[in-house]
């Protein structure tokens, strides 16, 4: 299985694109109705539009309905294909099948596997922390395991670009492979790729003000642009506009590397003392920004699919740790995290226990894709003849990972940090 990049032909310029218009709704819609929606979604906006995408309700509460599971793996690849080849048809480029909760049986997560390697259009994820401040340890556990599997099912460990832990996740995010829709009558959003708008606004200024009014300011302009279409859009169909998520996502090219906005500070290298700071401004600027929001919003730090990410991490001065704590302050967690594929569950399990703390105390939504690559060890390089992947190489997790009390399958509640607590 391989992904097609003629399905996410990119005109590339000096300006934002649009990465994905998400339709958010039941499997079970009108395919005609939202096709339609989906033909006019790719040509009505004035900036690219890359893709056009599904996101379902959680699949445990549809597939096989929710008496238990009654196909058998060949009859779910069977079932999945004809879902993916339907929407396909109806003009949705990817599509997300939701998450497995943690109101869901552990069997399902066993599913997610199969359901991955049916179709190279299909993406999922697994709650390791809801939105009521509960975290699953057990549950982070069973993810470090699917996690290890998924990096087996595509050659070179890219099944996990399909995968992703989320915690404090709630519906309505355009981005893949979070996407999710939360029930009700279908509604759309917009994923940008804006990182060249940081990298601009702050190459321009002379002082810290002036980056932040750079950066509010294009970003509000292009919102405006974005949602006024959008809202067209809407109504013209009755689909509701759920907003944007104007998280400034990056390209594999130096003049759209957020990676590179960040240095453009005044930083020696992204993981230098600092960078912290410059993570914590550029998402404060994107807070103040006034547009239609939803989903992050926030930093995008995704290590493969930006060229300066990639290149720190290859010269090893950026850390798997310095990206956790950046997610502190920004957004959207750890991405395309490269690692040994020989890593232990131990080791995983520990870094998705961190996310879930940070999301859970923090009131955020956070997400962990870490892609174990078989036959590779720290350091060695790491090339995908993928167009959104840079090269770099493989990165690290310090420490042997969980044990004793972390062993054990608990599910506890961490409430959100108030005042000084």
């Amino acid at each position: 299985m391989s992904v097609d990049s003629n399905d996410l032909t990119i005109k590339r310029q000096n300006n934002m694109d649009i990465r994905s218009v998400t339709l958010f709704c039941e499997p079970t819609t009108d395919l005609a109705i939202m096709r339609q929606f989906f033909t006019a979604a790719r040509h009505v906006f004035s900036v690219p539009v890359q893709s056009t995408r599904l996101a379902t309700t959680p699949f445990p509460d549809w597939l096989g309905g929710k008496q238990g599971i009654a196909i058998d793996d060949a009859d779910l690849v069977t079932t999945a294909q004809a879902l993916a080849s339907q929407w396909q048809t109806a003009g949705a480029n990817y599509i997300g099948l939701g998450p497995v909760q943690l109101r869901h049986d552990k069997r399902w997560l066993d599913l997610i596997p199969v359901l991955l390697s049916a179709t190279d259009v299909l993406f999922a994820t697994a709650e390791i922390a809801d939105t009521q401040n509960q975290i699953d340890v057990g549950r982070c556990q069973q993810m470090a395991a699917v996690i290890k599997q998924v990096s087996t099912i595509l050659p070179n460990g890219f099944g996990n670009l399909y995968l992703t832990a989320v915690a404090n996740c709630p519906p309505g995010s355009p981005f893949l492979p979070v996407a999710y829709h939360g029930g009700g009558a279908p509604a759309f959003a917009i994923a940008v790729e804006a990182a060249d708008l940081a990298l601009q606004a702050i190459q321009a200024a002379q002082t810290l003000d002036e980056a932040r009014t750079n950066l509010v300011t294009a970003i509000e302009m292009a919102a405006q642009d974005l949602t006024s279409t959008a809202v067209a859009l809407a109504q013209q169909h009755n689909i509701q506009f759920g907003g944007i998520d104007f998280s400034l996502a990056p390209y594999p090219t130096p003049d759209k590397s957020l990676a590179g906005a960040m240095e453009a500070f005044g930083i020696p290298h992204v993981g230098a003392s600092g960078s912290l700071f410059t993570a914590a401004f550029i998402t404060e600027a994107i807070g103040r920004a006034k547009f239609s929001r939803c989903g992050f919003s926030g930093l995008m730090l995704t290590v493969l699919e930006d060229s300066v990410l990639a290149t720190r991490a290859a010269e090893g001065v950026l850390t798997a740790q310095d990206l956790l704590s950046y997610a502190a302050v920004c957004g959207v967690g750890l991405d395309t995290v490269p690692l040994p594929g020989d890593v232990d569950e131990r080791q995983l399990t520990a870094v998705l226990l961190d996310i879930a703390a940070l999301a859970t105390r923090l009131n955020k939504p956070l997400t962990a894709r870490l892609m174990p690559l078989p036959g590779l060890q720290v350091g060695d390089p790491v090339t995908f003849d993928f167009p959104y992947f840079a090269d770099s190489r493989v990165m690290s997790i310090k420490g042997s990972g969980v044990s004793h009390l972390l062993e054990q399958p608990t599910r506890l509640t961490l409430y959100k940090r108030a005042g000084n607590g």
